[in-house]
């Protein structure tokens, strides 16, 4: 048998380091777990984590970073709070039973706080397989 991945990091660009770490520390609350000058990786839950790497011109394309709550109402009031520009409200979308927000980080990038409604999510491992 394969050995799992351990952890997943997605990283992306940014044109401004500085704007992106204030975004994700102050407004989201991500903790810092890795500063290696030009990126800058983020923990957004146990084992999966964000990572921002300083490139000119970087410009998000296509790209939306989903992160999953089971309270997507709190996590919208606390961003309204610390001042982020939400673009869509907390709402059911009957076509992926989900509800959910969104609003965009100082890149660009379309920002998704979600809840699954379905109660299949997440689903369960295979037998005899570590997930």
């Amino acid at each position: 048998m394969q050995t799992p991945f351990e952890q997943c990091v997605t990283f992306l660009y940014t044109a401004d380091l500085a704007a992106t770490a204030h975004f994700y520390t102050e407004l989201v609350g991500l903790p810092l777990v890795l500063d290696q000058g030009s990126c800058r990786i983020y923990r957004v839950s146990a084992d999966g984590f964000l990572g921002f790497c300083e490139r000119a011109g970087a410009a998000p394309s296509g790209v939306i970073v989903t992160l999953v709550t089971q309270d997507v109402d709190s996590w919208h009031a606390r961003l309204c709070a610390r001042g982020a520009s939400i673009e869509q409200a907390p709402a059911f979308n009957p076509t992926y039973n989900i509800y959910h927000c969104f609003l965009r980080d100082p890149n660009g990038y379309l920002l998704e706080i979600q809840r699954f409604c379905d109660p299949a999510w997440p689903s369960p491992a295979p037998a005899g397989q570590d997930v």
